[in-house]
């Protein structure tokens, strides 16, 4: 069965703490694995989370701070070690393209990487992609870009209209594929007279940054956002000296964009306790709110 859900492998800022490891995210969309900013420890966490190097199709580097890139090495020796076949595409800043050759030069070359050196805001052309990948330049310290995932827009089936024109078995799958399917009694049925529109799915993900257009780009209609919180609010010029975000704007953010699930992550090590996080977010924003932890899984909402 197809599965739309974000495996969380770390969740720590800077350093690992004894509960959070380093940055990683898997975002298992149907037959697709991408994998996000893959910081130290990336291929234990992932034994931990029970997901496999095979189920990775693409590799999102945000930027290339250490603790968002320098679990990459391994998960390329845990490709070429499991014998993967397919390709795998990454995306990343074309600044960092010297410090991506170096970070694969440290292991066995995984022959099937092809690199997307991302330099502008824009869609990235991603071959075999079921959606359509963009990314939004964000405001760290280094060059750093935000990714977006979209689904097209899609139609579903209203059984009490199939049934009124008299579309059942078969021939919904031939309506399905061809878009239109004829009838017993000689009637034209189309995919309109008997579908109401279905809108994709949209996923976020935005790391290091203070506050910029590009947060706000890349939250807007997104069914899931996973967003640093870095700080809390009593620490927003840090947040901002450093080129971080605080629970409190990323809820802004998100409840301004409508965003339906929240998922927070990318803690400073100063807190051993989320609860500031949770409370602070919860004063701006009302939909489903994840305090994200290492080895959480979380699904993404199920379709409108």
């Amino acid at each position: 069965m197809p599965v739309r859900e974000l495996v969380v492998l770390g969740t720590a800022s800077q350093v690992p703490t004894r509960r959070r490891n380093h940055n990683g995210y898997l975002l298992r969309w149907d037959g697709d694995g991408l994998l996000f900013d893959p910081g130290e420890g990336t291929q234990r966490q992932m034994l931990y989370a029970g997901v496999s190097a095979g189920g990775i199709t693409r590799i999102c580097l945000t930027h290339f701070h250490g603790d968002h890139c320098l679990g990459l090495p391994g998960v390329l020796a845990r490709l070429n070690l499991d014998q993967v076949t397919h390709p795998v595409d990454i995306c990343f800043p074309g600044s960092g393209a010297e410090l991506l050759a170096h970070l694969r030069g440290v292991v066995p070359d995984f022959a099937g990487l092809r690199e997307h050196p991302v330099t502008a805001d824009g869609p990235v052309a991603l071959a075999e992609a079921p959606f359509a990948f963009e990314a939004v330049r964000l405001a760290h310290r280094v060059d750093t870009f935000g990714y977006r995932l979209i689904e097209p827009d899609g139609h579903r089936f209203l059984p009490d209209r199939l049934a009124e024109f008299g579309v059942a078995g078969p021939a919904i799958g031939r309506l399905q594929r061809a878009g239109s399917v004829r009838t017993d009694d000689g009637r034209t049925i189309t995919v309109d007279q008997v579908s109401a529109a279905r809108p994709g799915q949209r996923f976020a993900f935005v790391m290091d940054t203070r506050m910029c257009s590009g947060v706000e780009e890349l939250a807007e209609g997104a069914d899931m956002l996973v967003i640093e919180s870095t700080f809390l609010e009593a620490e927003t010029q840090l947040a901002h000296d450093f080129g971080h975000l605080t629970a409190g704007q990323a809820a802004k953010v998100a409840a301004a964009a409508g965003v339906r699930t929240l998922v927070l992550t990318h803690f400073s090590q100063r807190y051993g306790d989320l609860a500031g996080h949770h409370d602070e977010a919860r004063r701006y924003f009302d939909g489903d709110l994840v305090i994200a932890e290492d080895l959480m899984r979380v699904p993404v909402p199920a379709r409108r």
